[in-house]
């Protein structure tokens, strides 16, 4: 009997053994298997990984690629353009006035008015910085105030040295891509910028005409369903930056047809890349809405400091009035003219609306000016929110030796 459970017992023995050196194996082929998979997934990850890098990397050297600096030739030929109308504004005061006039107006300046005009100047960019900073700094922490200063007076330049106010964005987004930022950020936060600053200008101005109709009416006479036409194209033009940020179809609806068209008459050379740009950056701007929406107090600090940018560009007008020995008008009452004037330089197709803005000036304030005093007050203005910008922004061009590079955050 022992001895038969002895043979059993020597029987049982090698079959675990076995068996245990069976489950060895399972389980070191299982392990292999198992850090091979994980090893091929990991290179499948590290590859996505690489190639979503490179994507990016080809979609923002493509960005840069596609904004480019504004054209030397046609830069030149503006400026040229400038000065041309300068100094034709110079003889015509010249002759009309003559230079003893001119000369004796001189030293009754109330030189008070002039440098208050000159804080209101200062006033105006300062804010037109802040508005533009709000939002860029809520994409890239790391901006900087003074870089955003920088990129808003290289703007103010390009508004004036272009037809329209045409090339002051793209060297804006050119400008901030020297310090890393994606153009599409760029041109998102300069469309946020757009809808608060105008969506501010229109509605204090909309305001203060309610309290100073009567005279704007009679002052306006003629043109006050100009200056309402001019009022309902500002609205419309929020309304659709609004739309690109929420009804995409409904803009490409309409954008689509048109690209077509300028691609059949040879307007556009790539209609198809053109659409493709559109699209990714009414993607884009899309995103970027939802973000504006959900940072209301973001949007509040914006809208305060663009009201007050506006009132100071408008109080320029009422401080060369008082420099002038004017009197009789008050501030609120130059405020609506003034917005109404801004109205009419937008669709004035030379640089910086060259001669149509001098000639605005003219018709809607020579009734309320000291008679010999318009011609004085024209260049004093148009010194202020015209050649003072085109002067100061060409020394933001020069390069600085510093070089941020920052990380989109």
């Amino acid at each position: 009997m022992k001895k038969n459970i002895s043979d059993n017992e020597g029987q049982i023995q090698p079959d675990k053994k076995e068996n245990m050196e069976k489950l060895n194996e399972d389980e070191n082929r299982l392990k292999q298997q198992s850090k091979k998979e994980n090893e091929e997934k990991h290179d499948e990850n590290n590859n996505n990984l690489n190639q979503n890098i490179k994507n990016e990397n080809k979609n923002e050297f493509d960005e840069k690629r596609e904004v480019k600096p504004a054209n030397k030739k046609i830069t030149i030929l503006n400026l040229a353009l400038i000065i041309i109308i300068f100094t034709a504004l110079l003889f015509y005061m010249i002759k009309v006035d003559g230079i003893d006039n001119i000369i004796q107006l001189l030293n009754k300046v109330d030189y008070k008015w002039v440098l208050a005009g000159l804080g209101c100047v200062l006033i105006h960019w300062l804010c037109e910085s802040i508005t533009l900073h709000i939002p860029l700094k809520k994409m890239y922490p790391n901006q900087t105030i003074g870089n955003s200063i920088k990129v808003s007076m290289i703007g103010l330049l390009f508004n004036n040295v272009t037809p329209f106010s045409s090339g002051g964005q793209p060297m804006q987004a050119y400008e901030l891509t020297k310090t890393g930022k994606r153009v599409s950020d760029s041109l998102s936060a300069m469309a946020i910028k757009f809808i608060i600053t105008q969506s501010a200008l229109v509605i204090s101005t909309v305001i203060i005409i309610c309290f100073q109709f009567s005279f704007f009416k009679a002052l306006m006479q003629d043109y006050v369903w100009i200056a309402i036409i001019g009022f309902l194209l500002n609205i419309l033009a929020i309304i659709v930056v609004i739309l690109a940020g929420i009804k995409k179809k409904m803009i490409t609806i309409i954008t689509t047809p048109i690209i077509k068209l300028l691609g059949k008459i040879h307007i556009l050379k790539n209609p198809d890349k053109t659409k493709e740009n559109l699209d990714k950056s009414i993607d884009h701007f899309g995103e970027q809405f939802k973000f504006m929406k959900s940072e209301k107090k973001m949007v509040i600090q914006m809208f305060i400091t663009a009201v007050i940018q506006s009132l100071a560009y408008y109080s320029i007008t009422y401080m060369v009035y008082r420099a002038f020995g004017n009197s009789g008008i008050t501030f609120w009452q130059i405020i609506p003219v003034q917005a109404f004037l801004l109205l009419i330089m937008t669709f004035i197709p030379t640089p910086g609306s060259g001669l149509g803005a001098e000639g605005g000036f003219y018709l809607l304030f020579n009734s309320i000016f000291k008679e010999g005093t318009i011609n004085m007050s024209i260049l004093f203005w148009r010194l202020y929110t015209f050649y003072l910008p085109i002067i100061v922004g060409l020394f933001f061009l020069i390069p600085s030796k510093k070089k941020i590079i920052e990380k989109y955050e």
